[in-house]
């Protein structure tokens, strides 16, 4: 299908969308599979086997619980942080993996194979499934790529997944791949981007549904920041990296009463900090459009919603509006990341990540403070923009130095990109498209150390403890 816009905001948890809920889809794909061959009784054995950027920093992105997770048939978007705990301690006491939620297996460490210097063809992200009975003889097996964003895509099906995607836009009423074609379909009709996206929405989703879904995304985001805000102490991991969320939050209570304009930077980071120290403890958060990112659009929404001319007056009708059309719109700039580069920190660096969703906010924030379409989408190639070349160097393999700071960063990279957009009339030398191809060939000319590897930048260079 084609992308749309609850592609792109997904609920799952962390602390990565492509490291951990990912891998948990594939394993729960493979064992719904096995499921429907009819083989699940003869199971007597499990390999698992990961490559590439899962293997070097899968301990720390918690992609082997993930894994484990998806092969007892949970999915990332329905399972509770409660039920994750519950579930692995119970694996970690007895041993015994409960196959697709239903064959108890014995499962060990040595069953988890890892080979971090090992790259497959399609992508750095590879992990292969393979289950045999008490004879040895392979029951099923299945090799599967997380391509960034929570997406899977499987092994050998590669092109028949590009000529569904193909076809499934065909079927849309306003498709696009590139930013000049959105916004041709902007002047030719007279709408926005996100009302272009909105059309295209409406192909498969009525308009009520879509406003709601998108309403009930908002809500985990700001649910996840409540959840966060009242859990103190350290995150996990070993790098000792104490919250600073909750102590932030009332600092602020006691300074600003009011949503004070000159604080508005510190609610932006109080928000993005708060999001992805809840991901970096693997709780629930919205990918947006990964979970390394997932902190940048809530906290430019924050301010869309707190400090926007007008907000302050307006009723919770209109705020619901501005919600729905700020992902909307952001959902359109990350379809152009999606179609024409990548959202993955294990292929293209963090640009990927933290500097898709900056593009992406911004655009949002442009466009409901009013923007043009052209406006909009100079916002989001302002934000891109600088954000060129950044690596994903995660010291410990962990998502937290330097993501979480890094999305308090560019949260405020979105914001004065969108202010700079609209005191502009929409002109700039450089287009989004020139830029979004411009992140993809730096991507594929980044070493490997600095995507998602922890094999260089800080992640060599800052001692772990």
């Amino acid at each position: 299908m084609a992308v749309g816009v609850f592609d792109l905001f997904s609920i799952g948890i962390g602390p990565s969308s492509s490291h951990t809920v990912g891998p948990m889809r594939a394993a729960a794909v493979f064992a719904e599979e096995l499921k429907a061959t009819g083989n699940l009784d003869r199971v007597a054995s499990l390999r698992v086997d990961l490559y590439g950027s899962l293997a070097a920093t899968g301990r720390g992105h918690g992609t082997m619980t993930a894994i484990l997770l998806g092969l007892e048939g949970y999915h990332p978007e329905l399972i509770l942080p409660e039920e994750v705990e519950e579930r692995l301690a119970t694996i970690a006491e007895t041993g015994i993996l409960n196959l697709a939620g239903e064959v108890p297996l014995h499962y060990g460490e040595s069953d988890m194979v890892l080979h971090p210097l090992t790259v497959l063809p399609r992508h750095t992200n590879g992990m292969t499934f393979t289950v045999s009975d008490a004879g040895g003889g392979t029951l099923h097996s299945a090799t599967f790529f997380s391509v960034g964003g929570g997406f899977i895509i499987r092994d050998g099906e590669e092109d028949a997944a590009q000529k569904e995607l193909d076809e499934s836009k065909q079927e849309l009423p306003l498709p696009f791949r590139t930013a000049a074609e959105l916004l041709d379909h902007c002047a030719a009709r007279g709408l926005s981007i996100g009302q272009v996206m909105l059309v295209n929405e409406r192909a498969s989703r009525t308009e009520a549904g879509i406003r709601d879904g998108l309403l009930h995304i908002y809500s985990v985001m700001e649910g996840c920041v409540d959840v966060s805000l009242k859990r103190t102490g350290l995150l996990p991991g070993g790098l000792k990296v104490r919250r600073r969320a909750p102590d932030w939050h009332e600092r602020l209570l006691k300074e600003d009463k009011g949503h004070d304009p000159m604080y508005w930077q510190e609610w932006v980071n109080l928000i993005a900090l708060a999001v992805n120290e809840e991901n970096a403890s693997g709780g629930r958060v919205v990918t947006a459009p990964t979970n390394g990112a997932a902190g940048i659009i809530p906290a430019v929404l924050y301010y869309a919603l707190h400090f926007a001319p007008g907000m302050d007056q307006a009723s919770q009708a209109d705020r619901d509006d501005v919600v729905v059309k700020f992902l909307l719109t952001a959902a359109a700039v990350g379809v152009l990341y999606k179609e024409q580069a990548s959202i993955s920190g294990a292929e293209v660096g963090c640009q990927g990540e933290v500097g898709s969703a900056s593009s992406m906010a911004a655009a949002g924030l442009a466009e409901v403070m009013g923007g043009t379409p052209a406006q909009v989408e100079n916002a989001a190639e302002i934000a891109m923009e600088h954000n060129l070349g950044l690596t994903c160097d995660p010291i410990g393999g962990l998502v937290q130095i330097p993501c979480i700071e890094r999305n308090a960063i560019a949260a405020a990279k979105a914001i004065n990109a969108a202010k700079m957009a609209l005191w502009g009339d929409g002109s700039h030398r450089v287009s989004l498209d020139e830029v979004i191809v411009t992140m993809r060939e730096t991507g594929k000319d980044m070493s490997s150390k600095y995507k998602e590897t922890a094999m260089g930048g800080l992640a060599v260079n800052v001692p772990e403890c």
